[in-house]
């Protein structure tokens, strides 16, 4: 199966393993929830959609490699006890609590979190004297004599014996006990995260052109050559602050990620022409509505790779003003959603009512950054989401001192001012909105003009409806062009779907 299919099937787990009956109790005991093992390449993201599902279902998080690990560490140090059997006192072997199982208890210390995760990664990979524990782990989530608490789901991931010389096989009686996954890399599926992350746009163009180049692992005589998706995720993060610093990545420091001398070299080739193009199509300038008719014949011209990356360029433009537009929303519907919350519990609340607005909304202020500092503890929140939070506390609070500067102790008062900087942020908002739809259509101007009806126009609006940011602009602001372009397209895929079932009848 794919990442994505992966993701949801530990959900699903995940919701049937917490699930409790009218006593309270989980419907399937702690001791028949199966550990989930995730086997698959290395860079696929294994790691990551743990991350991912954590938050999203909103339960703590803790994260092992496990080879890292000795005996000791796993299971706990041995020391002796007292204890009377048959009225004799004897001294007994014990163990300390396992570094790991402590983590848990400290996380659901730290965070309030009862439920989680529990992830050990590079399972099969531990030593020979830590094996028969990560056995006994597995089977009854148990390090040493100290059992993982109740609530918390192991999973646990490893790569398959091909990618790595340390892989142990597990016997027929551990892999009964656990629910396995295989997961497989696709570009794809990939892609539509590579998109939510903002991923570089040469990366996204030169791998939609060869998708086989995604992930390549192979062994040679002259050693292991390899490009994973972690490489090109984390080539892509490297390229973007380089760019913002004004500095070149050449074929050595490409080199560096993607371990693939044909690889390497191939994308550093394609980055230099990528970055000429941007150059010399002044894309920002166009979607001002300055394009000129040259470019658009040079355009028109160009070899199929040139444009190719022309359209990804235009794109990625696209896609930068979209996500922008996207997180504004975001944030306003997040400050209007506290100020309605303020609003409604300071009518609501009558204990406090010799208090004034603003010292309720002071207090309200803190009680909302605690909310976020304890999110952020926990692992909840994603950078976006953190940000977004950070914004509205400054201003809210922004809101705060403008009304103590204006000394409003009336409630009329004092919400009429939160209201009106909210309008004035709403309006804002609204023309953003517009220029976006400028930008749109300044688009379509140049692709008319340098592809018209073309399958450059058909990659365009696929994309177009593959971005979470554009599509849901578009549910709300109108693009007369996008929505016939888009329903041609959906007409003459469904036309060769029909054409190709009436051919394997025999028509």
């Amino acid at each position: 199966m794919n990442i994505k299919r992966a993701k949801q099937e530990i959900k699903n787990t995940i919701a049937a393993y917490l699930f409790k009956d009218a006593h309270g109790e989980y419907e399937i005991p702690p001791m028949q929830q199966r550990p989930l093992l995730l086997i698959g390449p290395p860079g696929i993201g294994k790691t990551q959609i743990m991350e991912q599902v954590a938050r999203e279902c909103q339960i703590a998080l803790v994260s092992y490699t496990i080879t890292h690990h000795t005996r000791q560490s796993a299971i706990g140090l041995p020391f002796i006890s007292e204890k009377e059997f048959g009225g004799r006192k004897r001294h007994v072997t014990e163990y300390t609590m396992s570094e790991i199982v402590a983590a848990v208890y400290e996380r659901m210390e730290e965070t309030g979190l009862t439920e989680g995760i529990l992830f050990i990664d590079e399972i099969n990979c531990v030593s020979e004297t830590l094996a028969p524990a990560m056995l006994q782990f597995l089977q009854y989530k148990t390090f040493g004599t100290h059992k993982i608490p109740d609530g918390w789901v192991i999973a646990a991931a490893g790569n398959p014996p091909e990618y790595n010389k340390s892989v142990r096989e597990f016997d027929i009686a551990t892999l009964d006990r656990v629910k396995k996954l295989e997961v497989e890399a696709d570009f794809e599926v990939w892609k539509e995260y590579a998109r939510q992350m903002n991923l570089h746009s040469a990366i996204l163009s030169y791998l939609t052109a060869k998708p086989e180049y995604f992930c390549r692992l192979e062994t040679t005589v002259d050693g292991k050559r390899f490009a994973t998706p972690r490489g090109w995720e984390d080539l892509s993060k490297f390229l973007g602050v380089y760019e913002k610093k004004g500095m070149e990545a050449d074929r050595e420091v490409i080199a560096q990620y993607l371990q693939h001398d044909k690889i390497s070299r191939d994308f550093a080739n394609y980055l230099e022409l990528y970055k000429r193009y941007q150059a010399e199509y002044q894309l920002d300038k166009m979607l001002c509505g300055a394009c000129s008719p040259g470019l658009m014949e040079r355009a028109s011209r160009a070899e199929f790779d040139e444009r190719l990356s022309i359209v990804s360029l235009l794109l990625s433009r696209l896609e930068t003003a979209f996500r922008a537009v996207g997180h504004r929303e975001e944030y306003l519907e997040l400050l209007f959603e506290k100020l309605k919350e303020f609003r409604t519990k300071s009518a609501e609340d009558t204990a406090e009512g010799a208090l004034t607005p603003l010292i309720r909304f002071e207090r309200f202020l803190e009680v909302f950054r605690s909310e976020h500092e304890k999110k952020k503890k926990a692992g909840l929140l994603t950078r976006a989401e953190d940000y977004r939070f950070r914004d509205v506390a400054e201003t809210l609070n922004r809101y705060q001192q403008e009304a103590r500067g204006g000394s409003l102790t009336d409630w009329e008062a004092a919400f009429g001012c939160f209201s009106a900087r909210f309008g004035e942020e709403r309006d804002a908002y609204e023309a953003l909105c517009e220029e976006m739809l400028k930008k749109l259509e300044a688009a379509f101007d140049f692709m008319e003009g340098a592809f018209g009806d073309s399958q450059e126009m058909v990659i365009f609006i696929t994309e177009l409806n593959s971005s979470y940011y554009a599509v849901r602009f578009l549910g709300e602001y109108e693009c007369e062009r996008y929505y016939r372009y888009n329903k041609r397209l959906l007409f003459e895929e469904r036309e060769k779907g029909l054409k190709g079932r009436l051919k394997r009848l025999g028509f």
